[in-house]
């Protein structure tokens, strides 16, 4: 089960990279995020060590804290674009 899991996530983020990095650069950094919790996965399950927990544990975390960050801020600076300057009308 593991390899179906690092398997779904590269894919994921190579899809995001591939097609919607088209649409909007952050998708990126986002699509390497996957790439890098696929490897995360895959790492885990070939060397039977549990990189969830402990030091390895909280960098996965604090990584992806950062990336989600990342993609609140390009979301709500989408959003602000998009409706002219944020302006809530009607």
């Amino acid at each position: 089960m593991t390899c179906f899991y690092a398997a779904l996530w590269a894919l994921t983020g190579l899809i995001l990279i591939f097609r919607m990095g088209r649409e909007n650069r952050v998708f990126y950094p986002i699509g390497a995020y996957f790439l890098v919790l696929g490897a995360w996965w895959g790492a885990s399950g070939i060397s039977g060590r549990n990189l969830f927990a402990g030091a390895w544990g909280w960098t996965l975390r604090g990584l992806t804290a950062a990336v989600l960050l990342l993609s609140c801020a390009a979301f709500v600076r989408e959003l602000k674009k998009n409706r002219g300057g944020g302006g809530g009308g009607k």
